[in-house]
């Protein structure tokens, strides 16, 4: 029997790698990119219903930004897991993560970025381990204003999360950091309350 959590791009995969590890989960499951390394939203719900009919597969998670309308991905994924024979599933995903039984059927688990309740991104979730009293996230966050009220800003309003966390990164005391290793250097907080909360739906997915 196999399981596997699939997620959208590497920055996804090695912060869940991260979070495991400083948590100590069981290595029970494979972290694996929706369309190897091509990625994305599309190519991970694509391949929900192709995924779910694998031979000998145990448990699947999936991983998504809920983006800017997570009602929408939700019924995205949905719609997908009612094709693929899932007939219980919530209106709305659930606070904790949600978990899917169905007979004869492998566990699904759904974690919308960045915490099922908002819409958002892997970003918004990572900035939610800055740790609590940072002096520089204030920072951070007046640097972008001042660019923005200027319009000197070329991200698009959608991805300012993205533009906040690797200002805050730049400046650490390694400069520039990918996500998933300042959560091994401990300069992101493993152990905040989102973070703790992710790690326990992983444990309920695939360790139950």
């Amino acid at each position: 029997m196999t399981a596997m959590l699939v997620v959208e791009g590497k920055n996804d995969q090695h912060v869940v790698w991260a979070l495991c590890e400083q948590h100590n989960v069981p290595e029970t499951f494979a972290v694996e990119i929706a369309g190897g390394d091509e990625g994305g939203v599309d190519t991970l719900l694509t391949s929900i219903p192709v995924r779910l009919k694998m031979a000998g597969l145990r448990s699947l998670g999936i991983v998504l930004d809920a983006d800017e309308n997570l009602q929408s991905r939700w019924e995205g994924v949905r719609d997908r897991l009612y094709r693929s024979g899932y007939d219980h599933i919530p209106e709305i995903p659930q606070r904790t993560g949600t978990i899917i039984e169905a007979p004869e059927r492998p566990r699904v688990g759904v974690w919308l970025m960045p915490n099922n309740e908002l819409p958002g991104m892997l970003e918004d979730f990572v900035g939610l381990l800055i740790p609590d009293n940072d002096p520089l996230r204030p920072k951070a966050e007046s640097t972008l204003a001042e660019i923005e009220n200027e319009n000197l800003n070329l991200y698009r309003p959608a991805h300012r999360p993205k533009a906040l966390i690797h200002t805050w990164l730049a400046w650490q005391e390694t400069p520039g950091q990918p996500m998933g290793q300042a959560i091994t250097a401990h300069a992101l907080d493993p152990d905040s309350p989102i973070a703790v909360g992710f790690v326990q739906w992983i444990l309920r997915l695939f360790n139950e």
